[in-house]
């Protein structure tokens, strides 16, 4: 087919790296999941010139621009998996993946031996490692690569990937998670990667849902957000989580911070149960959970995690 991105800069980055290194017509991708994440992660995908099939779903973003680039809209589970070799999950979290994964929908049943399943959601650990065994037993592979950063770096293949897997199976997805990744973070065997995913999003929203009640006090106090952000750049509130919340402090927008309130409650969630098990003080991840608790709770599950600064002025 002939394309006409051969202009697009990231294809000719892309191309510098990992298909020097592998024939990307010798792997067949399959990804199942194409919402705000995941279709980043496919455009990347089909613009380095990777077979790539996805599963048709109402909740994917829009895909014209993935069928333009040579990719393969399928129907159902079963017929992703049985022409990949290796199918990514680009899912909610732990609930999907039992959904997908652990119940008897086809899924397992049409692995073909040796393919490997790459999970990008952010879960529970012991279910990530349930649904392994379930793959390993099928005859396939599996390796977890959860995701951090925003749809914007996912669009432009710069997202952070968090891996668990076993080093043999983690190298020969390298050059795969080269086109959509900028850095990359093995952190041990299959599970490990979503440990350090829930580490990661507990500091990462808590910082955030910090950052939003400060501003509700302070924007109660007479204190201007202008000033409130400036302070905190120029001081020990400067950081990520500051600049993903300040557009909203300062223009109303949600800018990069794509994340509801509901999925953080969900993760922070994920995070407390870790640290529960692994026995660790969760003091701070309980407030935390609180907070998001509380925006669930009043009708703010649904917007996204800067826009709790607005919430938070509400008399609790």
């Amino acid at each position: 087919m002939q394309r006409d991105d051969a202009s697009d800069p990231r294809r000719a980055r892309l191309n510098t790296s990992a298909e020097q290194r592998i024939n990307p017509m010798s792997k067949k991708i399959g990804i199942i999941g194409v919402g705000m994440m995941g279709h980043g992660i496919a455009r990347n995908i089909a613009l380095a010139g990777w077979p790539l099939a996805y599963l048709d779903h109402p909740g994917n973003q829009p895909t014209d621009d993935l069928d333009s680039a040579g990719a393969t809209r399928l129907g159902t589970l079963p017929d992703v998996v049985e022409q990949s070799d290796v199918v990514i999950l680009v899912v909610t979290g732990s609930s999907q993946i039992e959904e997908i994964v652990l119940a008897d929908d086809g899924f397992v049943d049409a692995l073909r031996p040796g393919t490997i399943v790459v999970d990008c959601s952010t879960g529970i650990p012991a279910v990530t490692r349930r649904a392994a065994k379930r793959v390993e037993a099928a005859g396939g592979r599996f390796c977890d690569a959860a995701m951090t950063r925003t749809p914007k770096e996912a669009e432009e293949g710069r997202l952070n990937l968090l891996i668990g897997g076993g080093d043999e199976t983690v190298a020969e997805l390298t050059p795969l998670f080269e086109l959509f990744s900028e850095n990359r973070f093995h952190a041990g065997p299959v599970g490990a990667g979503q440990m350090l995913k829930l580490i990661h999003n507990f500091v990462s929203l808590g910082s955030a849902a910090l950052i939003g009640e400060a501003a509700a006090c302070a924007a109660e106090n007479g204190i201007s957000a202008e000033i409130l952000v400036d302070c905190l750049r120029r001081g020990g509130g400067h950081g990520a989580a500051l600049e993903r919340v300040a557009p909203f402090l300062l223009e109303g927008e949600t800018g990069q911070m794509r994340f509801t309130n509901a999925n953080a409650l969900k993760d922070v969630g994920y995070y407390s149960e870790l640290a529960g098990a692994t026995g660790t003080g969760r003091n701070i991840a309980d407030g935390v959970l609180s907070a998001f608790g509380w925006l669930n709770d009043n009708g703010f599950g649904a917007a996204m995690v800067p826009e709790a600064a607005k919430a938070f002025r509400q008399k609790t």
